[in-house]
This record gives C-alpha cells, structure tokens and sequence, in this order.
C-alpha cells in the first residue's frame, strides 16, 4: 500500500489526485478570491491575518486528518502530496481561489508547521543567518555577520509561539511551564535554545537561538577570517597537542564555542575525551568521544544531576581530556582538580571580559563550594592548573576576534602572574565602519614553550619575536 494511503483524510475513500493550483475558473458571485500576499511583514495587516487565518484552519485539518505517527517516517514528497491533497479538499469546499506561487508558498509553510518549527524554519535555513531572537509572538530579528536585523517573520499569536517553543524543549525530554518558565535546550542540529515565558517574560514569551553552521570552522578558516595570525594559529595547535590547560575567555556571543571546537579537532585522535555541557552543543571530531549532559531537577524538584556531579563522574571514566562547554559554578574546583591530577590538555570556556577577569571569576567559582578554603591555596591551584587563557572579543563592525593569548606561568605571594603572548591592537575605523587593527606577538617568549617543544611539537623560530609593539 502506498505510503500516501497512510495520511489521506479518514474521511476519504480514496487518495486525492496529484495537487495543482485550484483551477481558475471564473469565481461565483458570492467568492472573494483571496490575493497572493507578500511576505506577512509587507503585507496589509487584513491581508496577513486572512493569511494566518487560513494557515491556522488549514493546520488544525492536518492534525485532525493526518495519521501524525507516521510523519517522522514519511517520505517528503509523499508528504507534500498528502497535505497538498488536504489543502485543495479544504479550498475548493470553501470556494477560495489562490494562485500558484500562493498555495506552493501555503503548503510550504504547513509542512514547516508539521514536521518543523513553524516560521522559523526559513530562518533555520537560511546559512547567513547565525543568531535568531523572537521577542514576542510579533517582533523576531536575526544577526547576520555580527549585526541585527528586523526579520520579516512573525508568529499567529503567543499560542503559537509558547506551541513551538514546546516542540523544541519536548524533543530533549526538558519542559517548560509556570513552574519552570524558563530551559535550556538544543536542536537536533546542535543548536543552541533558551527560551523563557511568563510570568517571568513581561511581554510574552522570548526565544533565542544561537545557530551552528553546517560547514564547521576549522583554525585555517578562522585565521582566513582574520580571527588570529597563521603564528598564533599554529602556536595554539603545539599548544592543544602538547596537552596544555586552556581557558577560553569571552563575553556573549563572542564565538567561545566555536574556538573550543576548532581547537579540540587537533587532539590526538587516540585519546579518550568526556565532554560536559548544559545543553550538548559541542561538535568535536573525533572518534573517542563521551558526551555528557546536565538533567534538570523535574516536577517535585528531585532528579537534578548538575555540571559538577558529571564532572566527578567523569573522572572514574578513564578519560584523558575533559572538556566542560562552559564553567559557570561550583564545578570549577573539581575541573582545577582534574587538571591538577593527570588530566593535561583539558578546555573550558568562561564568560569574562579580560584574560586577568576570567582567571579571577574561576576563583570566586571556586569560593562558591563553601569550604573556606584558603584564597592563597584555591590561587595555587588556578596557577598550577591553567596554563593559557585565550581573551575572544566581538567587535564594534560585528566581527569576532582573539584579543589576546596569555600564559599563567605562577604565583609571586598571593598573585598569579600572567604575562601577554599575542595581542590585538585596533588602530580605527576605515571608511565602511569596519575594525582596523593588528594581532601579532608581543616580544614575549612564554615558559611553556619548552614544554610543548619536548613534547615533540617545535615552533619556528622568531615565532614570538614582535616586528613592532603591539
């Protein structure tokens, strides 16, 4: 039996033709053809919501006809024709003409519904497209190389809305409601989610989506993109082979994650790497990997397992790298252990806006644990286990750049010293608004470099040497 058979209305006795724009013959009297709109945002607002309304008619047809259990097995082009079959059974018993570039545009968007994630599926598409922010069930805008943009997207109403924003969070067994109004999540794609709803979003519920490309950003596309210097670069892959401790360091958005992805790619692939997050997001390439991920506390508050719990766990799993997407708390101390303990090479990112902040957060995260440990001694450990903090910054133009590489290299009293290997200095702006700058080494010459050089990596020589101050 055909696999369309499966979604035909129950109502049916037989499957519909292959769907065709509904013939144009003369309309009756008494019908109202309904106009091609343009996109909802350029359209009159009696126009979009005729759109909409129909859309959402249309919609719950599907749903009531079509047998949903089957949809995630369906074929795409049986189920364009199903629901293309709906669509005309539904416009011609109601006597509403539409053109072709219309109902193409309709049935599109009824799929998107089904299967998808209703209007942000375009935007999900779209690869120029990195960060998709809904501000309400009518306000949605996008950044598109470092810049925000109104996006000519909107949603029925909250309903719809607080609809989609529950597909994406059922899908990684998270919920949101009144009790818990706000949820970290991520796409099947990996994408990023968090969404939250009233009463603790004002004016209607907010959805942020930080998008991974398909197309993953190595070093060498990175340095193209004038992120860092080819030196920089390659000193970083010594750095990420001879199993240095690394500290990515940025504010939101500054492109952490993708800097951790690009670096972790040059771990040996015969080592065993455990990856801690809160939402799974990271992409590494190899093969030995374990991916861990946090689990919310559910509806009576019990079954909570935090970063810190996976972090202790992680270390009976025989790994030789941990790598923890983000340290925001307590698991700080337990991630200083490991790196102090056996587990070189291992990475993390930190919300900071200097190499020195992010060194002196991971000692307030650290105090957090409660158990009056002595400052001098929680500072020993963050010497002794971090060994470069990379500083990443977005910048006014939009583009996202390593500010700066830093070496801890100890402690002189109770301060941990650091000193400054790569640096970027902005100079301007030219013409077109963009950052005019240079990122070079600063003269420099870091203690590790011995280090990295007996673990078999050597580095060019005048690789640190500064051909003017920076």
């Amino acid at each position: 039996m055909p696999i369309f058979n499966d979604f035909r209305s129950r109502r049916s006795p037989a499957p519909a033709p292959q769907p065709a724009p509904v013939p144009a013959a003369p309309a009756p009297a008494n019908v109202v053809p309904l106009p091609d709109p343009a996109p909802v945002a350029h359209s009159s607002a009696g126009e979009a919501a005729d759109w909409f309304d129909l859309k959402h008619r249309l919609h719950e047809v599907i749903l009531e006809e079509v047998n949903l259990a089957l949809i995630e097995e369906a074929d795409a082009k049986e189920l364009r024709r199903a629901i293309s079959a709906l669509v005309v059974t539904h416009l011609n018993d109601r006597q509403i003409q539409m053109g072709s570039d219309s109902f193409k545009r309709l049935v599109g968007e009824l799929i998107d519904e089904v299967i998808g994630l209703g209007p942000l599926e375009p935007l999900l598409a779209d690869d120029t497209v990195s960060d998709i922010l809904v501000n309400g069930h009518d306000h949605v805008f996008v950044e598109r190389r470092g810049l925000l943009e109104r996006a000519p997207t909107t949603f029925r109403d909250e309903k719809h809305l607080l609809r989609i924003i529950d597909k994406i969070v059922s899908r990684v067994g998270r919920r949101i409601d009144e009790s818990q109004p706000w949820v970290d999540a991520r796409l099947p794609d990996g994408s990023r989610v968090n969404a939250i709803i009233r009463p603790c979003a004002i004016d209607g519920p907010s959805l942020s989506i930080r998008k991974f490309s398909a197309d993953k950003l190595t070093m060498d596309k990175l340095v193209e993109f004038g992120a860092l210097s080819r030196t920089a670069a390659d000193f970083l892959r010594a750095a990420v082979g001879a199993r240095m401790n690394i500290l990515i360091s940025g504010g939101t958005g500054s492109g952490k994650t993708t800097m951790l992805n690009a670096l972790s790619s040059h771990i040996d692939l015969r080592q065993r790497i455990v990856t801690i997050e809160d939402a799974a997001e990271l992409q590494l390439q190899q093969e030995h990997v374990v991916r861990l991920e946090t689990r919310p506390a559910n509806v009576e508050g019990a079954g909570e397992v935090s970063q810190r719990l996976l972090v202790r766990n992680a270390l009976r799993m025989r790994p030789d790298r941990i790598v923890i997407g983000e340290v925001r708390g307590s698991e700080a101390f337990d991630m200083l252990q490991a790196m102090n303990t056996g587990h070189d090479g291992s990475m993390t990112t930190i919300h900071a806006n200097t190499a020195r902040d992010a060194i002196s957060r991971l000692e307030q995260m650290v105090v957090m644990i409660g158990n009056d440990f002595p400052l001098s001694a929680v500072r020993h450990q963050v010497s002794a286990g971090i060994h470069l903090v990379l500083q990443l910054n977005r910048l006014s133009d939009g583009s996202r750049r390593v500010t700066g590489i830093s070496e801890v290299y100890g402690m002189e009293g109770d301060t941990i010293l650091m000193q400054e290997i790569f640096a970027f200095r902005q100079s301007g702006r030219d013409a077109d608004g963009n950052v005019i700058g240079r990122f070079g080494p600063t003269g420099v010459r870091p203690r590790c470099v011995e280090a990295i050089e007996a673990a078999g990596y050597p580095l060019p020589v005048g690789v640190f040497t500064a051909a003017e101050p920076v």
